[in-house]
């Protein structure tokens, strides 16, 4: 059944429709796309959540990166954890530990790429875009950020694990990961660049250096 389906323009326009005419195609495409997907899934369903080449990436949740295509990867084939920058955030070593003590990852890639927006401002800056200080009514008032007004429920101290040399935010992540005490020293762990541009996987040879297992 179409989610527009019995559904007018007028209707989908009015505001306690809740969303806009745009919107509701968006969703309907996502939903036939869906289907059609559905009606090619053959054997998908014996796949396990281990993934069959026991490794877990790393990388940016830009739009323009697709791992499965840069890394020849299918369904199954791998963990993929993607956050704003691709940084090693404590949840993300949660979930890379996971990977590996549940789940037999034993090679992890760390993934940066070339023109990413985390490198293109400071944690600074961004908290003065969002509105989380005294001054940020003075900033920014021409740009796309929205001012998020503080309040008690304003997490003002989140960590935004901006960069400035890109390079060098891989080494971090790869040192933060492989001094972890529950990361297991067995596990490999290497980092790249993704050049946005072409497509070229560079790798970071001071990481890959660190990631080395010890065991």
């Amino acid at each position: 059944m179409s989610f527009v389906e019995n559904t007018s323009d007028e209707n989908i326009n009015r505001p306690e429709a809740g969303f806009p005419k745009a919107s509701m195609e968006l969703l309907q495409s996502i939903i036939e796309a869906n289907q059609s997907y559905v009606s090619s899934f053959g054997d998908k369903a014996k796949l396990v959540g281990a993934p069959l080449r026991k490794t877990a990436i790393l990388t940016c949740m830009d739009a323009r990166m697709d791992p499965a295509k840069f890394l020849g990867l299918n369904e199954g084939d791998a963990h993929v954890i993607r956050n704003a920058g691709g940084r090693a955030s404590e949840d993300v070593i949660r979930s890379l530990v996971v990977s590996s003590k549940l789940m037999g990852t034993t090679d992890w890639f760390v993934i940066h790429h070339t023109s990413c927006g985390m490198q293109a401002h400071t944690d600074d800056e961004i908290r003065h875009m969002l509105g989380l200080d005294a001054d940020a009514e003075h900033h920014h008032k021409d740009t796309q950020w929205r001012h998020v007004w503080k309040s008690a429920r304003t997490p003002a101290h989140i960590e935004w694990m901006t960069f400035g040399d890109l390079a060098q935010s891989i080494i971090d992540d790869v040192q933060r990961i492989r001094i972890h005490p529950l990361v297991p020293a067995s596990v490999r762990i290497y980092g790249y660049i993704y050049h946005i541009h072409h497509g070229v996987l560079e790798p970071v040879e001071e990481a890959n250096r660190i990631g080395a297992p010890s065991v």
